[in-house]
C-alpha cells in the first residue's frame, strides 16, 4: 500500500469518527432512546442498580448491561442525551479495534483498514450512534468475544480465556442468550470446515462455557431479585412472572417465534426482510457484500480452503435466524456488520473477473448517486433555517474527492474511498441538520422544558400513555403513569400536571371529562422520517398538538377550548 493511499485511509478514518459522533449532543427524536435512558436516570433517581423501572412501574423487556454503562457516564458526567450516548460511542470504536486486529489476524493490513472503513460507514451503524439502543454495544463486544475465541483456539491463554468469557457475558447481558448464535455459531463453523469439531469439547472450551455462565449471573441475580422473589408483582399483566425464566425462553426464543408477552406480527414474517433491509441499512456496501457471500459460499463448494470461516458463520447464522423469526427490526442486523465488514473488504480492491469488476463498480457508483441525491433533494426540500452545515459538507466533500482523484490511481481504490467520502457527507448533513430538525418538532422536549420552570417544582407530573418516554426522560422530576381512562377518576392529593397526546385529550373530550389546558405544544408524532415532513410546504399537515393539562378547571370546558 503506497504512502499516499495511507493517508486517505487515515483522514477517511478521521472523519468517519467524526461524523460517528458528531450527533452526539442532538435531543431524542425516536422513542426508545428516550425509554431507556429513563431506566437508565431511575437507576440513578432510586439508588438501586438491580432493579429496572419506568414511570415508577417494574420493566421487563431487556437486561441490564447497556444500563449499567450508561448509568456509570450519567455518574460521571451527569444526565445529558450526550452522557447517554457516550458509552454506546466507546462500544462502537471498540468494535473497530477488534475489527481491526480480527481482519488483521487472517488478511493484509490493507484489508484491515478497509473492513474498519466499511464499518464506520455502514449507514445504520452511523444512525445508530445517535439514534443509540443496544446495537453498539453488542458490535463491539461480539466481535471483540470472537477475536479472542480465535486467540484461545490456537493456543490457551489466560488473558484470551477471560476476555472471550467476559464480552460473552456482557453480550449475552446486552440482549439475551442468542447473541451466541453468533459467537459460538462463528466457532462452529471455524471447526466443522477445519474438520476439528470435537475441540469443542476440549477443556479450555468447557471452562470457556463455565466462566461465561459465571461471568452472566449478575443478571440472573438482578431478575430473581426484582421479580422471582415478589411473584405478587404484576407484570405484562398477570402475577407470579419468572424473571429468570423471561430471560431464558420468552425474551428471546418466545420472542423469536412469537409466543412471548412481547409480540410483533401476526403473521408468517417476511422470510426475506432483511434481504430488501440491508440494501439500506449495510448501505454503501450491501451489493458488494452479497457478491462477496457469492463467492465464499462458491469457493467453499469447490472445496477452496479460507482464510478463516468465523465470519461467513456467525454472520449469517444469525442473520437467518432474525429472517426465520417473526420479530424482525432493522437495528437487529447491525450487530454483525463488524463480520459482513470483514467479508466485504477483500473484495473492495482485490483483482475481480471482468464481470466482478464492473458490478463492484456498478454497485458502488449507484450508492455515491444515491448519496449525493438524498442530500441535495432533502436540502432543497427541507429548507432549513441556516445553509451553514449543508455549505460545509459540500466543502468538505468537494474537496476530499479532488484529494482522492489526485493522489490515487489504482480505479478500484479509487472508487472505494470515494463511496467512502458520499456516505460521509450523507450522514454528516442527517446529524447535523436532519435530526436537528425533526428533533424541533418534539413537542416532548418542549413540554417537558416548560414543565421544569421553578413554578412547576412542588407539582407531581403524570403522563397518560407510555410511547412518550422522550418527555420522562426530558423531565427533571419523577414522571408517574395514570391511564387516560382513569383520569375522570382521579383525585389529586397534592398539585398535579399531566401529559397528553392528541390521542389522550381527544379520548376526555369525547367522553366529556372536564380538563384545564395549561399549555400547548407543536409536535411531530412520527417516528418514520415522512416526505411530507422534509418537504417544508407540506409539514405542517403532519404536525399536531400535546398538552400538558390539568385536573381542575376554573370554568366548564367546551370541546372547542380543549384543542386550543
Amino acid at each position: 500500500m503506497k504512502d499516499k493511499d495511507k493517508f486517505i485511509y487515515l483522514l477517511l478514518f478521521v472523519l468517519a469518527l467524526a461524523v460517528n459522533i458528531v450527533g452526539i449532543n442532538v435531543k431524542f427524536f425516536t422513542d426508545d432512546p428516550g425509554l431507556y435512558a429513563s431506566i437508565t436516570k431511575n437507576l440513578i433517581y432510586k439508588k438501586d442498580i438491580l432493579q429496572l423501572f419506568t414511570y415508577n412501574r417494574d420493566w421487563l423487556d431487556k437486561p441490564h448491561f447497556p444500563f449499567w454503562m450508561a448509568m456509570l457516564s450519567f455518574k460521571a458526567f451527569g444526565i445529558s442525551v450526550w452522557a447517554y450516548r457516550l458509552p454506546a460511542l466507546l462500544f462502537f470504536l471498540m468494535s473497530a479495534r477488534y475489527t481491526y486486529l480480527f481482519s488483521r489476524k487472517y488478511y493484509s493490513r490493507e484489508t484491515a483498514f478497509t473492513a474498519v472503513l466499511i464499518l464506520m460507514t455502514s449507514q445504520y451503524v452511523i444512525m445508530s450512534n445517535t439514534d443509540v439502543r443496544a446495537e453498539p454495544y453488542l458490535m463491539g463486544l461480539i466481535i471483540a468475544g470472537i477475536y479472542h475465541i480465535t486467540n484461545l483456539k490456537e493456543r490457551f491463554t489466560l488473558k484470551d480465556l477471560l476476555l472471550a468469557a467476559l464480552f460473552t457475558a456482557c453480550a449475552i447481558m446486552t440482549k439475551g442468550i442468542f447473541v451466541i448464535v453468533a459467537i459460538y455459531g462463528g466457532l462452529l463453523g471455524q471447526l466443522i470446515f477445519k474438520r476439528k469439531f470435537t475441540t469443542l469439547f476440549s477443556p479450555k472450551f468447557i471452562g470457556l462455557y463455565l466462566l461465561t455462565i459465571l461471568f452472566s449471573l449478575p443478571e440472573f441475580y438482578a431478575l430473581y431479585i426484582q421479580f422471582d422473589l415478589h411473584p405478587e408483582k404484576l407484570v405484562f399483566g398477570r402475577h407470579n412472572v419468572s424473571g429468570i425464566k423471561w430471560f431464558l425462553w420468552d425474551s428471546q426464543f418466545g420472542r423469536f417465534v412469537n409466543s412471548g408477552p412481547i409480540s410483533r406480527t401476526k403473521g408468517g414474517g417476511d422470510l426475506f426482510f432483511y434481504v430488501h433491509t440491508l440494501l439500506w441499512a449495510f448501505a454503501p456496501w450491501c451489493l458488494l457484500f452479497y457478491y462477496a457471500v457469492y463467492k465464499r459460499i462458491r469457493e467453499i463448494f469447490n472445496k477452496t480452503l479460507l482464510p478463516e470461516y468465523y465470519t461467513l458463520s456467525g454472520g449469517l447464522l444469525l442473520l437467518l435466524l432474525f429472517s426465520l423469526s417473526r420479530f424482525q427490526l432493522p437495528f437487529y442486523a447491525n450487530i454483525v456488520f463488524p463480520l459482513f465488514a470483514v467479508i466485504t473488504a477483500p473484495y473492495c480492491y482485490q483483482q475481480l473477473s471482468n464481470i466482478g469488476s464492473k458490478f463492484r463498480s456498478i454497485s458502488l457508483w449507484v450508492y455515491i448517486v444515491l448519496f449525493m441525491a438524498l442530500v441535495l433533494v432533502i436540502n432543497f426540500f427541507l429548507k432549513p433555517a441556516s445553509y451553514v452545515l449543508f455549505t460545509v459538507d459540500c466543502g468538505v466533500f468537494f474537496l476530499l474527492i479532488l484529494l482522492i482523484n489526485n493522489q490515487v490511481k489504482e480505479q478500484a481504490r479509487k472508487i472505494f474511498f470515494i463511496v467512502c467520502a458520499a456516505a460521509l457527507f450523507a450522514n454528516f448533513y442527517l446529524a447535523t441538520v436532519l435530526y436537528p430538525t425533526i428533533a424541533s418538532y418534539n413537542g416532548q422536549i418542549t413540554a417537558a422544558n416548560y414543565i421544569n420552570q421553578p413554578q412547576y417544582d412542588q407539582y407531581h407530573v403524570y403522563i397518560g400513555r407510555m410511547e412518550s418516554n422522550v418527555f420522562q426522560f426530558e423531565c427533571n422530576k419523577p414522571v408517574d403513569y395514570l391511564p387516560t381512562e382513569e383520569f375522570g377518576k382521579f383525585e389529586a392529593k397534592q398539585n398535579a400536571v399531566f401529559y397528553m397526546t392528541q390521542y389522550s385529550l381527544n379520548y376526555l373530550i369525547a367522553n366529556h371529562i372536564p380538563f384545564h389546558v395549561v399549555q400547548s405544544f407543536q409536535n411531530y408524532s412520527q417516528e418514520r422520517i415522512l416526505p411530507a415532513f422534509i418537504n417544508s410546504a407540506t409539514r405542517d399537515k403532519l404536525l399536531d398538538k400535546v398538552y400538558l393539562i390539568s385536573k381542575a378547571s376554573p370554568q366548564p370546558l367546551s370541546k372547542g377550548e380543549g384543542l386550543k
